[in-house]
């Protein structure tokens, strides 16, 4: 496969604001509190786990998918691809994709509507940062 025409530098961009808006949206600023009372966690809980293998494993995390954000992006046809183009793809993919596969884990878990909605609301929101970002510097 041909990778000479990702920009390598969008998808380290697009995968670190991704992780840096996680990093807002599971805070106290935000949903930290809710999301810990729907997963079920203690603040026992979240003091013994480690935060590095987490934050470090779900950093690559989000640059695989920034990676293949990018490759989505650069097999569109229809034109020029503009940081409205990625932010759209973002959409539809968070929406149509991620949404519904965390709608599904939720529904066979037996976890409520609320988590749903902060999972998703980021996994949404993180994809058309990364979307945007890659389709701004194409």
């Amino acid at each position: 496969m041909d990778f000479s025409n990702i920009n390598f530098l969008a998808v380290l961009v697009g995968g670190v604001l991704a992780f840096a808006f996680g990093a807002l949206w599971y805070s106290p600023v935000l949903f930290s509190k809710a999301w810990q009372k729907e997963v079920g966690l203690t603040e026992a809980d979240l003091a013994g786990a480690n935060m590095a293998q987490i934050f470090g494993t779900s950093l690559v995390l989000m640059l695989v998918m920034s990676f293949g954000m990018a490759i989505m992006l650069r097999g569109h046809d229809d034109g020029e691809i503009t940081w409205q183009t990625g932010l759209m793809h973002g959409l539809y993919v968070g929406l149509m994709f991620i949404a519904t596969s965390i709608g599904i884990n939720i529904l066979y878990q037996r976890r409520s509507f609320k988590l749903f909605f902060i999972d998703a609301g980021y996994q949404i929101i993180m994809v058309m940062i990364m979307g945007a970002i890659i389709g701004a510097w194409a």
